[in-house]
This record gives C-alpha cells, sequence and structure tokens, in this order.
C-alpha cells in the first residue's frame, strides 16, 4: 500500500489548490496563525459566492472571523462594509481590532457617545445607530456592500430586539446580510426566514465548542465531575452522559434524616449526620479562588447574580489576605491603571472608590458589573485578557459577547432575580455564561464549576449542562416612531406589508400550522363525546347546560359578596388618618401597624386620571417590626377599624433606622396588648335568589334527571363543554395570530391620525418631529414639544424633564416620593406626567396595550434631581451622595440623557423656541467630569 497520489490526481489536488488561490479567502486564510475551522470555511465561501450567511456557534468558537472576511470581501472590492454590535463596549472592542488591521484611516466608530473616521469604509456601530441612519436615507449608506450584525440572537430582546428586525427588513437589497449568533435551537427557522426577506442565505450551524468544556460541582473540599466518563453503551456506539453516582449520593444523604428511636439512638444519629454534612458545605468565595488557584485553574470568572454580591466578594477575598500577582504583576497592574485613568481629575478619585479598586486589582481581583465606571470595566477587561487580572466576580452582563475568556467559570447558584421574582436559569443562560470557560489556543480544556448548595438537584444541573434548547423569538413590535417613518418613506400599505414579513409575523404564522392541526382533532374528540352524553330520556346537552348556568350563578353570586366585601374594605380605608393603630389582617405585612399617609389620591394628582382609574386607598404604614411599607387593597379582605390613636413626631423619618425603630417600640407599647376584633361571616345571598330557585326547578323537571346514568352521562358532557371551550380558544388564537403586526400598526397609526401626526399617507409637520425622536417614550417627547411644556426652562431644568423619558427605577419603591427640583422644571414635570395620563387614557381607547410591549410607560421622576444637580454644575461626590447611586449606573443614565437632548435639540421647533439652543447648552452641561471620559483609547 502507498499513499502516492496517481498522475490524475495529483493534478486535481494541484488544480484545487490553484483555484483556491485565485479565490479572497486564500490571502484572509494567511491573516490567520491558526487554521480555520470548517465552519468558517463554509461559511466564508459562501460569502464569497454572493450569499448571505447565519452562523449560529458557541460562544468563543470564532464566528467573528467570517465577520472580519466580510469587511476583507468590502475592501478588496471598493464598498461599505457595517459592522454593528449591540453594545457600546464590543463596539468600541472591534474598532480597536479592526484598527490594529487595517489602520484608523479605513475604520470608523459610531455609537451614542462617540464619533470617528464616520466616513471610511469600514464603520464600526451599534445597531440602533444604524436603524437611524435607515431611517434619515443616510448618504452613508452609498456603496454599502456588507452589514455585519454581532450577536444577532439580541432580537429576543425584550427592549431593544424590534431594532435588529428593522434593520434587516429595511436594508437595501443588494446589501449582503452577515448575521453571527449564540448556538440557537431554531437557526434552520431564522434561516428560512432570512432567506425570504434577504434572499439567498447559508445557514451554518456549529455545535461544538473550539475548546471542550467540562463541568465539575465543588462540595466541601472535593471537586466533583458532574457527569461519569463516556461510555459506549454496549458497543453500539451510543455514548450517553451519566450524573455521577458519588453527586447523586450526597444529594441523597443531605435529604435524608435516619428516624432512629431512644435518646441515645437520636444523639448517634445527629453525629453521623454532622459528620456528613461536614463534607459538603458550601465553600466561602476566597476558599474558591484559593482552590482554583492550587488546581491551576485560573483565571476565573465567578458569576453572581448581584451587584452589591460582586463587591462583597472582592472585599472577602482581599480581607483573607488573597495574593494571586507577583511584584512584577503588581507594578504592571499600577502602571497600566495609572496610564488609562490619567484623565480622571484626582478630586474624583476617592469618591469613585479608586484606591480600593487598585490595591484590589494589584492583587489580580476584580468585580465586573454594570454599576462601574465604563473606565473602570475596560482596565478590568484589559487587564483579565493580559493574565494580570485572575479572579474576577462578574454579574450575568459580562457573559453578553465581551472578549474575556477564563480557564474556569463559576457559579455560585443556579437562581437569580429576573425583576420580578428569583427563578431558576435556564438552559440558555447557563450554556451562555459557561461558554466563556476555555481560551482557544491557550487552554486544552475549559472547566465550569457549580458550587454545592443545600437541596441542589445533580439531575436538574445535568438537564441545564446537557441541554442546547435556546429557541429566538421574535420580540418586534411597532412603534410610534417607526410607524412615522415607515409611512413617510413607504406609505401606510406598504409599511403594513414591509411588517408582515418581519419575524414576530413569521414565527406566528407558522404556529398557526400546529393549532389548526389541534383544532381538528378537538373536532373529532367532540363527536366522540357527544355520542357519550346521549340519554335516551332527552336532550341531555340541554340538561347540561342548565346545570352550568346553575353553578355560574352560584359563582356570580359568590363574587358579589367578596366585591361587596372588598368596597366595605375600601370605604373603611377611606376613613384612616394619620396616626391610627390598626390591625392588618393578611399579607406579609400583617400584624400591628401605624398609620403614616392614608394613601387616598386627591383629585387628579399621584399619577390618577381622575377616580375612573382609582384602585383604592393604599396606606403607608410601619410595621410593629420596624418596616414603613405601602399596602394594597389585597392586604385588607374585610374591614379594618382603628384600635388606638397615636402622634407622629415631625421629626420622624421613614428612611432613618433610628427613627423607625424609636416609633416602631411606641406603637407596641401602645397597642401590642389589643387583640383585633374577629370579623363574622355574613350570609350568603344564594339561599334567597329568584334566579337560583328557577334553575334548581327547571333541573328538577327536566326528563333526564331522572336517568339512572345520569352522573355518567354527566362526566361525559363536561368532557364535552370543556374540549368545546378549549376548542373555542384555539381558534381565537389562530384569528389573535393572523396578521397580529399589522393589526397593531393598524391601532398606531389610527392614534397618530387622531393627534394629527398622519393624515392618510402625510406624515404631518407634527410627524416628521416624531421621526427624530426614538426612545420609549417617543410619542410623550413629542407631545410635549408641541405643547412647549420645556420652553423657557434652564439648560438644567430641562436635563431634569428629559430624565424621566429615559430613568427607570431598579425598585419599584413608592414609599418616598423622589426629590426634584422646584421652580420651572417641578411645573414641567408635572405637565409632563399629566400628558402622559392623556396619551395613556388614549391608548386604552384604541387598544394599545403596554402589556404587549407596546405603548408609553409613566414617566420616571426618580432621576430628576440628580440630573439637575450634575448639570448645575455641583461636584460629583455630593450629587452621588444625593442619588444613592453607583458611579456606573450615574453615568449611564447621563450619557441617555444626553442621547435624547440631542435628538430634541435636532427636532425643536427652529423659530421662536428656546428648547433646541438651551437643550445644546444641557449636552455641554452634562457631557463633563465622569461623564465626559471618552471611552475609546
Amino acid at each position: 500500500m502507498t499513499d502516492e497520489l496517481s498522475p490524475a490526481e495529483a493534478y486535481a489536488a494541484a488544480k484545487l489548490r490553484a483555484a483556491e488561490q485565485r479565490t479572497a479567502l486564500a490571502p484572509f486564510r494567511e491573516l490567520y496563525d491558526f487554521g480555520l475551522d470548517p465552519f468558517q470555511i463554509e461559511a466564508c465561501q459562501a460569502l464569497e459566492a454572493g450569499k448571505g450567511v447565519l452562523v449560529a456557534a458557541p460562544t468563543g468558537s470564532g464566528k467573528t472571523i467570517v465577520g472580519e472576511f466580510a469587511v476583507h470581501l468590502a475592501l478588496e472590492q471598493g464598498r461599505k462594509c457595517f459592522y454593528t454590535t449591540p453594545i457600546k463596549a464590543l463596539s468600541n472592542q472591534k474598532y480597536a481590532d479592526l484598527v490594529k488591521r487595517y489602520g484608523p484611516g479605513r475604520v470608523g466608530l459610531l455609537t451614542g457617545d462617540n464619533s470617528v473616521n464616520a466616513d471610511a469604509p469600514v464603520v464600526v456601530m451599534t445597531t440602533e445607530v444604524l436603524r437611524n441612519m435607515l431611517y434619515a436615507g443616510s448618504q452613508a449608506l452609498s456603496g454599502l456592500g456588507y452589514v455585519v450584525m454581532d450577536e444577532v440572537h439580541y432580537l429576543s430582546d425584550r427592549f431593544r430586539g424590534a431594532v435588529w428586525e428593522e434593520v434587516i427588513i429595511h436594508l437595501p437589497e443588494s446589501v449582503t446580510l452577515v448575521s453571527l449568533s449564540a448556538t440557537v435551537s431554531n437557526a434552520e427557522e431564522f434561516g428560512d426566514w432570512l432567506d425570504t426577506v434577504r434572499g439567498d442565505t447559508e445557514v451554518i450551524v456549529s455545535e461544538s465548542r473550539p475548546v471542550p468544556l467540562w463541568q465539575h460541582v465543588l462540595a466541601g473540599r472535593r471537586v466533583y465531575d458532574l457527569f461519569e466518563e463516556e461510555t459506549d453503551h454496549g458497543g453500539r456506539g451510543s455514548a450517553r452522559r451519566e450524573v455521577n453516582p458519588d453527586l447523586v449520593r450526597l444529594a441523597r444523604m443531605e435529604n435524608t434524616r435516619p428516624l432512629t428511636r431512644g435518646r441515645r439512638g437520636r444523639e448517634a444519629d445527629r453525629e453521623r449526620e454532622r459528620r456528613q454534612r461536614s463534607r459538603i458545605w458550601t465553600p466561602g468565595r476566597p476558599e474558591v479562588i484559593e482552590r482554583l488557584d492550587a488546581d491551576g485553574l485560573l483565571p476565573a470568572i465567578t458569576f453572581i447574580f448581584s451587584r452589591a454580591g460582586c463587591e462583597a466578594a472582592v472585599q472577602q477575598c482581599l480581607y483573607a489576605g488573597l495574593r494571586l500577582n507577583d511584584e512584577e504583576g503588581r507594578r504592571r497592574v499600577r502602571e497600566i491603571v495609572e496610564e488609562r485613568t490619567a484623565s480622571i481629575p484626582r478630586g474624583d478619585l476617592h469618591v469613585l472608590g479608586y484606591y480600593e479598586w487598585l490595591e484590589a486589582l494589584e492583587r489580580g481581583i476584580a468585580a465586573h458589573h454594570a454599576g462601574m465606571l465604563p473606565t473602570f470595566k475596560e482596565v478590568v477587561e484589559e487587564l483579565f485578557v493580559r493574565g494580570l487580572v485572575k479572579a474576577v466576580f462578574a454579574t450575568e452582563t459580562l457573559a453578553l459577547g465581551i472578549n474575556m475568556p477564563a480557564r474556569t467559570v463559576v457559579l455560585e447558584k443556579l437562581v437569580k432575580w429576573n425583576g420580578e421574582q428569583h427563578a431558576d436559569i435556564t438552559p440558555g443562560e447557563y450554556t451562555q455564561l459557561t461558554g466563556r470557560a476555555g481560551r482557544r489556543g491557550i487552554d486544552v480544556e475549559g472547566h465550569a464549576v457549580v458550587l454545592w448548595q443545600r437541596g441542589m438537584d445533580p439531575a436538574h444541573l445535568a438537564g441545564l449542562a446537557g441541554t442546547r434548547t435556546y429557541p429566538l423569538r421574535s420580540s418586534f413590535k411597532p412603534s410610534y416612531n417607526m410607524a412615522v417613518n415607515l409611512v413617510d418613506q413607504f406609505g401606510r400599505h406598504r409599511s403594513r406589508e414591509l411588517l408582515e414579513t418581519s419575524f414576530a409575523q413569521f414565527q406566528a404564522d407558522r404556529s398557526v400550522v400546529g393549532i389548526s392541526r389541534q383544532v381538528q382533532r378537538n373536532e373529532e374528540g367532540l363527536d366522540g363525546y357527544r355520542e357519550g352524553m346521549t340519554c335516551h330520556l332527552g336532550d341531555f346537552e340541554e340538561y347540561a347546560r342548565l346545570r352550568r348556568d346553575l353553578k355560574d350563578r352560584e359563582n356570580e353570586l359568590a363574587k358579589q359578596g367578596a366585591t361587596q366585601r372588598r368596597a366595605a374594605a375600601a370605604t373603611a380605608l377611606e376613613r384612616l388618618k394619620p396616626g391610627d393603630v390598626i390591625h392588618v389582617p393578611t399579607g406579609k405585612f400583617a400584624g400591628l401597624a401605624l398609620v403614616l399617609d392614608p394613601g387616598v389620591p386627591a383629585g387628579r394628582t399621584n399619577g390618577h386620571r381622575g377616580f375612573d382609574h382609582y384602585d383604592g386607598p393604599r396606606p403607608l404604614v410601619l410595621t410593629a417590626e420596624r418596616q414603613v411599607k405601602r399596602l394594597a387593597a389585597i392586604d385588607f379582605p374585610v374591614p379594618v377599624e382603628p384600635l388606638e390613636r397615636m402622634r407622629i413626631p415631625k421629626s420622624f423619618n421613614p428612611r432613618s433606622p433610628q427613627s423607625r425603630r424609636d416609633l416602631a417600640s411606641a406603637l407596641r407599647t401602645k397597642a401590642g396588648h389589643i387583640a383585633p376584633e374577629r370579623h363574622r361571616k355574613q350570609r350568603s345571598g344564594a339561599a334567597d335568589d329568584r334566579e337560583i330557585n328557577r334553575l334548581r326547578a327547571e333541573l328538577r323537571a327536566h326528563p333526564c334527571h331522572g336517568c339512572s346514568d345520569r352522573e355518567d352521562h354527566a362526566r361525559w358532557a363536561e368532557r364535552y363543554h370543556r374540549l368545546q371551550r378549549d376548542t373555542r380558544q384555539l381558534e381565537r388564537r389562530i384569528e389573535g395570530r393572523t396578521n397580529t403586526i399589522a393589526r397593531t400598526f393598524d391601532r398606531i397609526v389610527a392614534l397618530l391620525t387622531e393627534l394629527d401626526y398622519l393624515r392618510e399617507d402625510e406624515v404631518t409637520e407634527h410627524g416628521k418631529r416624531l421621526a427624530r425622536l426614538y426612545g420609549e417614550l417617543d410619542l410623550l417627547a413629542s407631545e410635549c414639544l408641541r405643547a412647549g411644556v420645556w420652553e423657557g426652562l434652564k439648560p438644567a431644568e430641562l436635563a431634569a424633564c428629559v430624565s424621566a423619558l429615559v430613568y427607570e427605577s431598579r425598585q419599584a419603591d413608592d414609599a418616598v416620593a423622589p426629590k426634584v427640583p422646584s421652580g420651572g422644571a417641578k411645573a414641567a414635570l408635572g405637565e409632563m406626567v399629566r400628558i402622559w395620563g392623556r396619551l395613556d387614557g388614549l391608548e386604552e381607547d384604541f387598544r394599545i396595550h403596554q402589556a404587549e410591549g407596546v405603548g408609553q410607560r409613566e414617566p420616571d421622576l426618580g432621576f430628576a434631581w440628580a440630573a439637575y444637580e450634575w448639570a448645575s454644575g455641583k461636584e460629583l461626590d455630593e450629587v452621588l451622595r444625593e442619588a444613592e447611586m453607583p458611579a456606573g449606573d450615574f453615568v449611564r443614565w447621563c450619557k441617555q440623557v444626553i442621547d435624547v437632548l440631542g435628538q430634541i435639540a435636532a427636532a425643536a421647533p427652529s423659530q421662536d423656541s428656546t428648547v433646541g439652543k438651551n437643550a445644546r447648552k444641557a449636552v455641554e452641561a452634562t457631557l463633563r467630569g465622569v461623564v465626559a471620559y471618552s471611552s475609546v483609547s
């Protein structure tokens, strides 16, 4: 046997190599010091053949190489390439990478904060910037050949996802689209849609990680593998991963308490249990890092789903005396940090916690979360990539695309707060987080370590680690700004057709097919149930209807009784006065409480649009446990009467723990001994109801009432009724999912027509102004400009008002009203809330619902004081102290205020208006100090 090729084979191979050398891919491959993977080659070849591509591959697999090939092709062909990313940090990172390769003259950057060489042939930008360019018909689109959409799976994002679909739908047909996505389970479905709206699109899916990932659980002093080594069962090649039996035994041992009689036996059991559990404790954070260091598993990213938890972890490591850098490493860290923070005024460093942050960095330890100053986060990223920071404690935002791979990823818990409740992380989230483990070209393997927690189920963890279900779901919804821009460009009819090509409608239409099949199966089932309930004595369907009517009437009376009790409870609450001592009958804060504020709105204040929308008193109380809480009607199912009266000191401050402690103590002394009065149950109204008596009489008189098989027939009739009800619901779902996006668009257009933003296919002057305002509260901003709400305001006052359009509190806390500037700003903010109330009423009339992701939320005044103080020139220390906000959050909200101020300056009327000029002044006043630090190096 010989491996030598025949002359014909050698000629064919030489011919193939020569053909490859003539492609654009050949010189591109030489730019890398490693060979390309098959999926990368396949995608690049499809691009060179003139096709669009969708590449779905795991984090860290190198799918951005396909995007870089699009850049290479554009430059070779003398065309432009726009490289879009979802977040500014990613844009900055990709800009730096491309500048390093092609030089600053050929690469530009456009984000909300920066504009660098915007006319370059290659421009990196956030996706929103490209969307705005498309709507504005920007000249920069001329000569555009390729658009790379990095992290395209962001179109699932509830708040920003629609932007990705807008771009994909509206890009000129001549542009080739390169879509780069994390591994999603419905890549083929997404590819089919891209094929429909963009033309020939190749779908390339790669499931294999470039660096193998090992899954572990750390319990006590021992690291357990999550899975047993893969084995070939029965020699059939069907390798399956089984959960490590040692972990299963640990879980069983922790959850099982042996039952033994007798005192001595119980003591022996407790001692045995104590010894067993001492082996499976959850190690502390410094302990985990020390263990990883000893095992050669650093650098590591530990995901903690809390900013405060990340900062606390760093402090714990410092107190434990952890040092992961030698003297040389410490020196290099200090040099880099001092160079990168040289532009920050020395006076601000102490306020920003610079010296504590630097000490941790010198030891090789850092936090990374959205509350940090952007410059600080970038320094952490740079030091981590250089190997000078070896342990990072981060929130999940770090998993979103930033190039910060580690050897090991640690998950403290498998539960996180999703904004409404603590919920288990999904398989998609687990994959995204652990995808950071394993550095290509550096590590032979990556490691994911989950810390043992009480009650952990190894099978559940194995399910997370072994499932690759991360479906891409469209979050596309039309907005007011989108509607006027579309109608302006395409007219109403064509706009409606365009929206029906969205991925959201594509998915909805596909789901209807399955529902239609279910309706057919249900109709067959109904025929069988109808036969089963047939009675020889009479019409059992009629008899079953009488039974249902009787049950419905009884339920209706029960509800009426509940409504009357709620009304009585609300009336009793309205009589409460500050200083009344009450007993809260139920709920989380049941027990003794002191009324601080009855919570009854006066007229149309407090954000209520009159009493039509008033949902009952919401008293603010101090509980005997020293908590100040605003209660709701649900906490008072029965009327409540004052037990006592107390004087509330004028000096009482609900934010002061000491104040709360003193008043709660006085409350317990005054009324702690008083027992609450028990509420007596009232007689049910069903006994005297004529309708119920009539239905019972008809039921007894019906022929089927005497059937010996009556209850058997009734069971079939109940099944028939349930299946009929389900079938009708399915039919309504089919009706509701057909043309859903277009119907929402119609309602938005109708409201805009009512407000004179649109007249058929014409966009009015007001509409053209709205077309320049992007954001969640676009229509509110436009109406404020239209009504002259901001005329005559000083720049700082205007900044305060605009903050209400962008800011959203991280936690809802209505116990204390937010502080707002006095004078013109206060009046303007009040008018903004009133205008929002009017718009909210209109949206209700036109069936535009916020619950469906459409419409205007209430403006949030929580950042108004901070924005006003900062724009007025106050020092950072004073502003942050009063705002009680991390520096990173403060900077982020300020930049969003600046962004909207810029939009307002462009959209404001040019004649006889001070708003445009003052908006520009407000931008200058806000863009200073810590807010102005450029994030581009």
